[in-house]
């Protein structure tokens, strides 16, 4: 059976990086969270000190780009691919509520995008591949044979995102985490380069109120139908 390359954009919390695993791991192929990318990039932007709540030194932070390692290691343990950020395990770090107050900013930059967006080619050059993301329907794999928009409620991401947090023990508040996921959407939709937009083949599943079994049988009816279309 011919492989294919699978496409899942969307809103921030709206469970595509578990859709994602889910669905590599059924098919088994590749899984790549280009979240953790750029999480892992503005990672690095705030370790050294180039974006903070009163300024982002833009230029300076572009001529260190070249100086970010970024790579993906499978944990048997866990069942999936971790991020680390110059060979150092970063996959806690990224998931925290500042990280993700500052990821849009960094990520709306064209130079940190340009240069994900050849990594991410590259790791799909073979097909056999699962990657979700903002673009990676419009602009990473724009031919890519099934491309997928997830889409929610901003309360019901909110909900997702505050008790992941919780259950992970940090101290944040829904009202943070409400801002944070809306400020994201306005970011991300309206940026100059590579905006959050729904690719217009692509397919939209809004699962505010799908449970994970029935938005995953969902989505693995429309894969086998896929690939189905391929033979």
């Amino acid at each position: 059976m011919q492989n294919i390359t699978i496409a899942i954009d969307g809103f921030s919390s709206t469970g595509k990086s578990t859709l994602a695993k889910q669905i590599a791991k059924e098919l088994g192929y590749v899984y790549v969270d280009t979240g953790a990318m750029y999480r892992a990039v503005t990672l690095y932007a705030l370790q050294n000190n180039f974006i903070n709540e009163n300024s982002f030194k833009v230029n300076d932070f572009v001529l260190e780009l070249d100086k970010i390692n970024l790579s993906f290691k499978f944990n048997e343990a866990l069942g999936f691919s971790e991020m680390y950020l110059n060979d150092v395990n970063v996959e806690k770090e990224i998931r925290t509520l500042e990280v993700s107050s500052y990821v849009s900013k960094v990520s709306a930059v064209p130079e940190v995008r340009y240069q994900l967006v050849k990594q991410q080619q590259k790791m799909g050059e073979g097909k056999g591949i699962v990657m979700d993301g903002r673009d990676i329907g419009t602009v990473v794999f724009p031919q890519a044979e099934l491309k997928i928009f997830m889409t929610a409620s901003p309360k019901i991401r909110a909900q997702r995102r505050y008790d992941e947090l919780i259950k992970r023990g940090d101290k944040v508040n829904f009202d943070e985490v409400l801002q944070n996921v809306q400020e994201r959407d306005y970011i991300d939709s309206h940026r100059e380069d590579s905006p959050l937009i729904k690719a217009q083949d692509a397919i939209e599943i809004d699962n505010t109120n799908l449970t994970l079994e029935e938005q995953f049988e969902s989505i693995m009816n429309l894969v086998r139908m896929t690939l189905e279309n391929q033979e």
